[in-house]
């Protein structure tokens, strides 16, 4: 097995074995953090006017998928966990799983119109997450939008550290945003926020639009 298929393995075991304690920690996480929602309600719109389906890669028991639906979007859901797509599967019976890895997914080019990674990417290695990056360009149409939410390294350099499931990294704002640019990505908007009373660290969430390839620019909705 190789070293990259080894992490892939991993996560998804340390995930499949807290289903349960997970699912219910998150469940009312979205109910506290309006600023939170507010990006997300950013993204929704820019997905409505660029039309396409939307995925949430990473999407664990499915809490962000079903807001993502209440917002009118046509979206499902993507987890590298077997366990976390089954129990997204049985709370949310109107919405669709699937088992999969953000690096390789089974789409075609520019089939999607937007993305949301929440929190998702933080468990990539860093040295991997180029090629995370260059997967979410290929199955977003030009013009398609990605949302990323992660925890902000506050000044520091990208630093891992531990995560309540398995390892996962901090990144710098700034830095994340170079990588998404360098994979064909211009920058809408960035929203960062202190952590509250019971998080650790600061949230980062950055709102990205795919550039034609064709022209090197981003197309607008």
């Amino acid at each position: 097995m190789t070293e990259r298929r080894a992490h892939l393995r991993a996560t998804s075991d340390a995930y499949d074995a807290v289903v349960a304690l997970y699912a219910d920690l998150a469940r009312a996480w979205l109910d506290g953090v309006p600023l939170d929602r507010s990006v997300i309600a950013a993204f929704a719109d820019l997905a409505r006017a660029g039309g396409g389906p939307v995925a949430e890669l990473g999407c664990g028991p499915g809490y962000v998928t079903a807001h993502l639906r209440d917002l009118g979007l046509d979206v499902f859901g993507v987890d590298l966990s077997p366990g976390m797509v089954d129990f997204a599967r049985a709370a949310h019976p109107g919405l669709r799983f699937r088992i999969g890895s953000m690096d390789a997914l089974d789409l075609a080019d520019g089939a999607l119109g937007g993305i949301v990674s929440w929190y998702s990417v933080i468990h990539a290695p860093p040295a991997e997450l180029p090629a995370y990056f260059a997967e979410f360009r290929r199955v977003l149409a030009p013009g398609g939008t990605l949302l990323l939410a992660f925890f902000e390294a506050e000044g520091g350099p990208v630093t891992a550290f531990d995560h309540k499931v398995t390892t996962a990294y901090r990144w710098p704002v700034d830095d994340l945003a170079e990588l998404a640019r360098e994979a064909g990505f211009t920058e809408i908007g960035r929203m960062l926020r202190e952590p509250g009373s019971e998080e650790r660290f600061r949230r980062g969430h950055l709102l990205m639009r795919a550039e034609d390839p064709r022209t090197g620019e981003r197309t607008r909705a």
